[in-house]
């Protein structure tokens, strides 16, 4: 019986689980799209100084993204996104520029608007950015 208690809080927190895992993921492909567009390569120790993190880390997300078939990896061509993963990082910039210009038209700087639609980005339904779209639209029209 205390199993059948204990279903809800462990869906819960795999749900959570699996948004992070998304939200890194998606965060991963944005960072290698943009450094591919600007420098034409993405490299580890690129990642590393964009998160902070360490050389294991950057290499154990990229194993995790190969396996979801969001890149690929190769000695000559270095990190390269698949169609899926310029997909993902496409998908997550527009939501990025959505959320900053939604804040910016609430009155919030640039600066700030830019470091809290990274976090707020990742987690934000289809209709609530629907929403956005539509206040913006509004607000530019008059």
């Amino acid at each position: 019986m205390a199993d059948d208690t204990l279903k809800p809080v462990a869906q819960r927190h795999e749900r959570v689980r699996r948004q992070h895992n998304d939200e890194l993921a998606e965060d991963y492909v944005e960072a290698i799209h943009g450094l591919l567009e600007e420098n034409e390569q993405a490299r580890v120790t690129d990642l590393q100084g964009i998160f902070g993190v360490s050389h294991v880390s950057v290499i154990r997300a990229l194993d995790r993204l190969e396996a979801r078939g969001l890149l690929e990896r190769s000695r000559k061509e270095g990190i390269r996104l698949s169609a899926e993963g310029q997909q993902m990082a496409q998908e997550s910039a527009r939501r990025h520029e959505l959320v900053v210009k939604f804040l910016r038209v609430l009155g919030v700087s640039n600066t700030r608007a830019e470091a809290d639609a990274e976090g707020i980005e990742h987690h934000l339904s289809e209709e609530t950015l629907r929403a956005m779209r539509r206040l913006i639209r509004q607000r530019e029209r008059g």
